[in-house]
């Protein structure tokens, strides 16, 4: 089942964040770039104060505890009007006018 998952993340080029059990510590932000056998190669970026790094690192599938991605993300400070709607919503489903 964990395998799947990984398989259709690494389709969908999805950003996950995946915590691995045997460093107890999560990876974040990170792209699965590669699956192969019980090998998991994942890409992921981190800033320091002055620099910003890029790293890419193999993981045993049984290191992995967790997975879990993003499904939507919105500002909480932009107004109903500033977010970005299609104009063949259906009616029901448009956001309406506060």
């Amino acid at each position: 089942m964990l395998q799947r998952k990984l398989d259709r993340f690494l389709q969908e080029q999805r950003p996950v964040w995946i915590y691995l059990r045997d460093q107890q510590c999560w990876i974040e932000d990170a792209l699965i770039v590669e699956i192969l056998g019980d090998l998991v190669t994942l890409r992921h970026e981190d800033d320091d104060d002055e620099e910003r790094s890029s790293w890419e690192l193999s993981v045993r599938l049984e290191s992995i505890g967790a997975v879990s991605t993003r499904l939507a993300s919105v500002n909480r400070s932009a107004a109903s009007e500033d977010i970005a709607t299609t104009g063949d919503c259906p009616e029901a489903e448009r956001l309406g006018s506060p």
